[in-house]
């Protein structure tokens, strides 16, 4: 830097550098020949915005409530893709399929004064959507209405039951209670138009309140105690009854028997002397000597003392001679 121009700035050379080859300025951007561009993107994207923002799509186990300015305009249940009115409609879902709803347990009182806790479930769905969001508003009101209808109708007919009707399958009445039910209870939600059918009511579990247990638990056993003597006596009665015919229709095989037998014995014993008969016939003299032996075995024993006359025919047998 020289010493008189202290303020000046030094200038350095690029000693690469073109000196003939000088910067050009460049032309400032024209935005104007791309407004309409720009104008026609900002259009699409916006019209599509618009489009898939209200644009729904309408499954085959759902309804599709269409209101505007909060009233019901259009129902959509055939399955697609739909469209609504931009900023002023509004879309909400129902469903179609079937739905379970668990009823709250509930107290009631029995023909015989008994007091029970039941637990029931339904099985409904939606049928009519206006007259649903009409009368309903929501799923959940509708589910609140058809509890009530539920609990009344079960608590009047199991109130004609006695308890004893209700817990035993065997004796019971309750496979037509389910229906009765559930007929009532689509006859009352019908009258009020909620626009719901309740397909199955059915009855899960019944219990007794805790502070009853004990006592009919009680009761029930000395019952079934009861029951269990009549049954042994009963079996007692049946087993005299069948040793008395078993005794009976022995004796009577028996004397049978010894009847058959006395027969067979006095057949057997006519045909002996016959055979006697016709064997002695033949020789008197050899019979009357062997029905005089017979005797003598039977009356004459070793100290037997016999007197007779030394000219009796016995006692000349006795003594050998036969002639």
């Amino acid at each position: 830097m020289e010493p008189n121009k202290p303020f000046q700035q030094e200038i350095k050379t690029n000693p690469w550098e073109n000196p003939k080859k000088k910067k050009e300025p460049k032309d400032p951007v024209n935005f104007k020949k791309y407004w309409k561009l720009i104008t026609a993107l900002v259009v699409i994207l916006a019209a599509l915005l618009i489009v898939l923002t209200n644009t729904y799509v309408v499954k085959e186990n759902e309804y599709r409530v269409v209101r505007q300015f909060g009233e019901v305009v259009k129902i959509q249940e055939e399955p697609g893709i739909k469209m609504k009115i931009p900023f002023i409609q509004s879309v909400m879902t129902l469903p179609k399929n079937q739905m379970t709803y668990d009823v709250s347990e509930a107290e009631i009182n029995t023909k015989d004064k008994k007091r029970i806790i039941i637990d029931n479930y339904a099985v409904w769905r939606v049928v009519d959507p206006q007259a649903m969001i009409s009368n309903a508003a929501t799923i959940v009101n509708a589910e609140s209405r058809m509890e009530e209808f539920i609990y009344s109708v079960v608590r009047t007919e199991l109130g004609q039951m006695n308890y004893d009707e209700i817990i035993n399958d065997e004796n019971s009445s309750r496979g037509s209670l389910n229906d009765n039910v559930t007929m009532q209870v689509n006859e009352l939600l019908s009258n009020d138009q909620y626009g719901i059918e309740v397909v199955d009511v059915r009855m899960k579990r019944t219990d007794l309140p805790a502070e009853n247990e004990q006592s009919v638990y009680t009761r029930m056993i000395s019952e079934r105690d009861s029951t269990a003597q009549d049954y042994l006596s009963q079996g007692d009665a049946r087993k005299r009854e069948i040793e008395a015919q078993a005794d009976r229709e022995a004796q009577e095989v028996i004397a049978t028997a010894r009847k058959e037998a006395a027969l067979i014995q006095a057949e057997g014993e006519s045909e002996a002397a016959k055979i006697y008969n016709q064997s002695f016939s033949k020789d008197p003299g050899f019979y009357e000597l062997y029905r005089s032996l017979q005797s003598y075995t039977k009356t004459i024993g070793e100290d037997t003392v016999i007197i007779l006359p030394s000219d009796s025919p016995y006692a000349r047998i006795l003594s050998g001679y036969m002639e």
